[in-house]
């Protein structure tokens, strides 16, 4: 079997702001595994916040024997970035050998078309208002907020996109006091959904705080061993499929998370469609999806995963699986 890792960068559409900072490009490494003239793809995007680096992945993917399978790929490498590569282009590669779809091999259902959510990125007020309204026709905005000023954001997207449903995610960036503040506004302005408004260090304090609005862990979750530490904090988990190290264990998270109580988001990374495309698998049935990082880009792969009314669809085979 042989390996090959390559950088690439896809330019966004506009800058992208979450409280952490900014950016103008998606910076992804791209997995290719053949064997026997066969090719399987997957993508991963490095996220500082969990410690990694495009040097740090990379090596950890360069790292890896000649030859292994997906099984054994769990104990070789951590949940994270270098893993979810890896399984997915190895989930890709067995497809391809087998002649059917992933999804056919995993033993799950035929995969539709899932509404996502459109993400609109940290700005003043006034912007934001503006690319709600400019969005105004999709079914579900996400808003970064995360700042300690965030009502006026928040009520300028709601006058901007009035009929929007809306999801908020806050990247760690409140306190216990701001979010218990906001808290009733959330519910006033028709959020359904909240994102790790604590920073995951400092969650406990969500034990016994009334949640008028769901609350999910995000920076809180990466895959089963994160489950319980999330009791009595959290109603629903974010599965990533860069946090948890690829499509094999977020199916195994998905459903360890349902068997527990807890709804389910499938949310992404910003990157390609290649790195959307397992995470569709995921989304099936999910209460809330959030694949729109090709919808932020100004460039993607060859055979793009398709967007419409319906939501987003299933990869082509000549995209992945």
């Amino acid at each position: 079997m042989q390996l090959s890792v390559t950088r690439d960068v896809f330019r966004l559409a506009q800058v992208f702001t979450i409280s952490r900072g900014s950016r103008s490009e998606a910076r992804v490494l791209t997995v290719r595994l053949s064997d026997g003239g066969v090719e399987g793809r997957g993508e991963c995007v490095p996220y500082g916040r969990y410690g990694e680096s495009m040097e740090s992945v990379e090596a950890q993917i360069r790292g890896l024997p000649a030859r292994f399978d997906r099984a054994e790929l769990q104990a070789l490498l951590p949940p994270g970035a270098a893993r979810n590569a890896v399984d997915c282009a190895l989930w890709d590669l067995e497809a391809r050998r087998a002649g059917r779809r992933v999804w056919e091999l995993a033993g799950l259902g035929r995969p539709g078309p899932e509404v996502t959510a459109y993400t609109l990125s940290l700005d003043s007020p006034e912007r934001m208002r503006m690319e709600a309204a400019k969005n105004a026709f999709r079914p579900l905005l996400k808003i970064k907020l995360g700042t300690p000023d965030d009502m006026a954001r928040l009520e300028a997207v709601r006058a901007g996109a009035p009929k929007s449903r809306i999801i908020v995610d806050a990247n760690e960036g409140w306190s216990a006091e701001i979010y218990a503040d906001l808290a009733p506004h959330l519910l006033r302005l028709g959020v359904e959904l909240v994102e790790q408004p604590l920073p995951a260090g400092e969650d406990e304090a969500l034990i016994g705080m009334e949640r008028p609005v769901p609350v999910c862990a995000d920076e809180s979750v990466h895959d089963r061993a994160s489950l319980p530490g999330l009791r009595g904090k959290y109603d629903v988990v974010n599965i990533k499929l860069d946090k948890t190290g690829g499509l094999t264990e977020a199916l195994a998270l998905k459903r360890a998370a349902e068997a527990e109580g807890y709804g389910i988001m499938v949310g992404c990374m910003v990157g390609s469609s290649l790195a959307m495309a397992p995470a569709t698998l995921v989304a099936q049935g999910a209460g809330w999806v959030d694949l729109d990082g090709p919808l932020l880009l100004a460039e993607d792969r060859a055979h793009p995963l398709q967007f419409d009314a319906e939501g987003v669809h299933p990869p082509a085979p000549e995209l992945w699986g």
